[in-house]
């Protein structure tokens, strides 16, 4: 066999490469992890990454801090990730608006999901509760329905903000039932909670997590969740699916991404870490408390979800012409 000098360094280089993978495995974390929030504080998406990063605190030896980065429906906290290095010290909380619904209601990304992250693991999928202010003249989703489509334009819902799973479930729910209530975006959950709480808007859908006190309290009132079966925690709402629209399901979810380019033994590492943190006592107890389903699988298992899940928004998308407001 003629092995010249180029096949003989390409050779070498193949041999190290299991290696690399070893060392980048072993050194990493090498210093804090910056875990990117694309939305303020107060909402579902901070709840779940700061019970994950508290857990790989411990498990990592190095501290992964949460930082809420909101703005531009995800955008800016998403292009600050894909420009990150790729090393395993900045990864993102990705969600459906950021990862399934951006790409067709965006006309400019200036990434591009699929190409620029790769997908970690999955970490939580939150049930989508719909709620309405006690002002509202309606005690149920069919009254609801009812008054608002009698009072076009009249009713207002806040969300954490464009392409946010509150803004995605609520155009959703428009969609099928033909209501017409006007959008008001906010930077975050708990920016958008404020003004529902007080009445200067009317409803609202969220995670459990961000609207079970409120609910418990009978500051808001719960008129239907998302999923197609009830949840323990409001086991007298219903769902929409039980009030005559059986094929709706809308749930928020959410998973880590790291930068392109990032080395497989940090990905891996960083899904093993992530599964263990999801099995602990203080996150199985906080998400039984929200009704929240863990994660923590394969890196593929998760780049599967998220191709489905474009698939499915991408059509809701051109159907209920979502727009950036």
């Amino acid at each position: 066999m003629n092995i010249t000098r180029r096949n003989a360094l390409a050779l070498g280089a193949s041999a190290l490469l299991p290696l690399a993978n070893v060392t980048a495995q072993t050194t990493w974390p090498a210093k804090p992890v910056r875990f990117l929030v694309p939305f303020a504080p107060g909402g579902t998406s901070e709840i779940v990454a700061r019970s994950v990063a508290a857990e790989l605190t411990k498990q990592l030896g190095q501290n992964v801090f949460v930082e809420n980065k909101p703005g531009g429906a995800g955008v800016i906290a998403m292009q600050e990730t894909a420009k990150a290095a790729p090393d395993g010290h900045t990864i993102i909380l990705g969600h459906v608006g950021t990862l399934a619904v951006n790409p067709y209601m965006l006309s400019n990304q200036p990434y591009d999901v699929n190409r620029d992250f790769v997908a970690v693991t999955l970490l939580a999928k939150v049930p989508n509760v719909f709620v309405v202010h006690p002002d509202v003249p309606a005690k149920n989703f069919r009254e609801f329905v009812d008054y608002a489509k009698k009072h076009p334009g009249e009713l207002n819902y806040g969300s954490a903000g464009n392409a946010s799973a509150g803004h995605l479930a609520m155009e959703y729910l428009k969609l099928v039932t033909g209501m017409f209530i006007t959008h008001i975006p906010y930077r975050g959950t708990g920016p958008q909670l404020t003004d529902l709480l007080a009445g200067r808007t009317q409803a609202s859908s969220a995670g459990l997590p961000a609207l079970g006190a409120h609910i418990r309290s009978g500051a808001l009132r719960a008129i239907a969740v998302g999923t197609q079966q009830r949840i323990a925690a409001l086991p007298d709402v219903p769902t929409v699916a039980e009030m005559g629209f059986k094929d709706f399901e809308t749930s928020q979810w959410y998973g880590i991404l790291a930068p392109a380019g990032t080395p497989p033994a940090v990905v891996k590492r960083l899904q093993e870490e992530s599964y263990k943190a999801l099995k602990s006592s203080a996150v199985t107890e906080r998400f039984a408390t929200d009704n929240a389903v863990g994660g923590g699988g394969p890196s593929a298992d998760f780049a599967a979800f998220i191709r489905r899940e474009q698939g499915i928004w991408s059509d809701i998308v051109r159907r209920a012409s979502i727009k950036a407001d």
